[in-house]
């Protein structure tokens, strides 16, 4: 007598049926991202080298651009706002439309906790030490308008169907990467303090991926890579080109100030090798990320 097929029921027996994600890389993950705080907190922070090179690029921000800046880039005070708002929009249309309200919980959760763990590691955990370094006293890292930025782009990403995952992954990169940037370029953060806010946000929202899959359903299975437009692997090679574009930028503006080489005074060469760190560790978060629920959503 044969067994009858197995019907398709709601989003949590279609992850029991094939087993789930597997757990391991996700908080492997997490730990990766742990330790490049970490270590981002340990040479920026508690070096005098490291404090150096993050602070002469906010100086030549404001050598660059001035009060001039502050007053163009005054839509900055609504970023909060803003972010709040396109995670809202996504969320919501995950939720309302699409009927994902777990995972709409989930990533929502997930978005609170990275806000949540920037403002402690900021204000209560992370000190920043006199090293001989003018700079306005206090410690900064990691940015928290970044990380709102980040992690309302990622939560977006965790409901969105897999066939649009990685270009939500390269759009919301790009916004929390342009919002950085702006961070610096108005002088309110550090390049390290934004790098900081990819990496918390990374470290909290790996677990989090790992749930919303486990939670499973018909919307989380696709069909690999080009099977949609929106997955197209495009969106992972533009951000790893980009990647690779910021890091030649940056290992040309270091050589040129370097002992030995051109030695030259710098003016805007800690500024943009400042601004290549932001583009390469956030479009690296953004890769990582597109392959690891790629690879996840691929076997159920």
């Amino acid at each position: 007598m044969t067994q009858a097929a197995r019907p398709k029921t709601a989003e949590g027996d279609a992850g029991a049926a094939h087993g789930g994600p597997r757990f391991a890389p996700f908080p492997l993950a997490s730990l990766a991202a742990i330790a490049a705080l970490l270590a981002t907190y340990l040479f920026f922070v508690r070096t005098t080298t490291g404090q150096y090179i993050d602070e002469s690029a906010l100086v030549e921000a404001t050598d660059l651009y001035g009060p001039a800046s502050k007053a163009s880039l005054r839509f900055l005070d609504y970023l909060p706002l803003i972010s709040v708002g396109l995670g809202a929009v996504g969320l919501g249309y995950a939720c309302l439309v699409r009927r994902r309200w777990a995972a709409s919980l989930m990533a929502l959760a997930a978005a609170g906790g990275a806000n949540l763990a920037t403002q402690l590691l900021k204000n209560d955990v992370l000190t920043r030490p006199y090293r001989g370094i003018e700079t306005f006293a206090g410690n900064s890292l990691p940015s928290g308008h970044t990380t709102l930025a980040a992690s309302a782009a990622a939560a977006v990403f965790l409901v969105a169907s897999p066939r649009w995952r990685p270009l939500v992954a390269f759009a919301g990169g790009t916004y929390a990467v342009g919002t950085g940037i702006a961070t610096l370029v108005n002088q309110w953060h550090r390049p390290a303090d934004v790098v900081a806010a990819f990496l918390v946000v990374a470290a909290v929202m790996s677990p989090a991926a790992w749930l919303v899959l486990r939670r499973g359903g018909s919307w989380n299975t696709w069909e690999g890579f080009g099977s949609h437009p929106g997955s197209w692997r495009l969106w992972v090679a533009l951000p790893t080109l980009i990647g690779l574009g910021a890091a030649a930028v940056a290992m040309v503006a270091l050589v040129r100030i370097a002992p030995g080489f051109g030695s030259e005074v710098s003016t805007t060469n800690y500024f943009w090798a400042g601004c290549a760190f932001i583009v390469i560790s956030g479009y690296l978060v953004v890769t990582a990320a597109s392959w690891l629920l790629a690879a996840a959503s691929r076997g159920r």
